[in-house]
């Protein structure tokens, strides 16, 4: 007899919710996998941290077909007063930007999401800086910060780029952040 190991469990789940054309409830993924329901909630918590897209409804568990946008971390700098222009440059061109990272030699890594992908995004962002009364993140570095930015091509990241070298925005990274993704 083959003793079933969790991650060969959590394969079979997978596999199960891949194969499903509708929910699968924890009480038949339980049936099906020969544990309890307890252990199928476990294991759907130890498969979203591991990267997995699953989602829990009303009706059951769903993986979420998510498609990979290419994806690269921008550094740059500028004034507070040119961020709707930074922005704006990212959005026009097609692109999202997912979050804004600082690289704090104190603090360390901190980062916020932003999920900007148009112009009227841009400026909710901006009321919601201006209402408030707080100041963005690259305050804390001296004006610099990254965004990870994706879109639907490496063609148009290579845009941004250029578009934002243009605007005098796009900055080198410093050796110690050569690592950073």
């Amino acid at each position: 007899m083959t003793t079933v190991t969790g991650e060969m469990r959590r394969a079979r789940i997978l596999e199960l919710l891949e194969e499903a054309v509708e929910p699968l409830s924890g009480t038949a993924l339980a049936k099906e996998c020969g544990v309890s329901r307890q252990v199928i909630v476990q294991d759907m918590a130890l498969l979203r941290e591991g990267g997995a897209h699953v989602s829990s409804t009303n009706r059951g568990y769903v993986l979420e077909h998510t498609e990979v946008r290419p994806r690269r971390l921008f550094k740059v700098r500028h004034t507070d007063e040119q961020i709707v222009d930074e922005l704006n440059a990212i959005v026009d061109l097609g692109g999202i930007v997912e979050d804004v990272v600082v690289n704090h030699r104190t603090y360390g890594r901190l980062s916020a999401r932003l999920d900007v992908s148009s112009r009227r995004d841009v400026q909710r962002y901006l009321e919601n800086l201006k209402d408030s009364k707080s100041v963005p993140l690259m305050h804390v570095t001296s004006g610099y910060h990254f965004h990870h930015v994706s879109a639907d091509s490496e063609d148009i990241l290579d845009e941004i780029a250029m578009e934002l070298g243009s605007l005098g925005f796009l900055v080198d990274r410093m050796p110690y952040e050569q690592d950073l993704q």
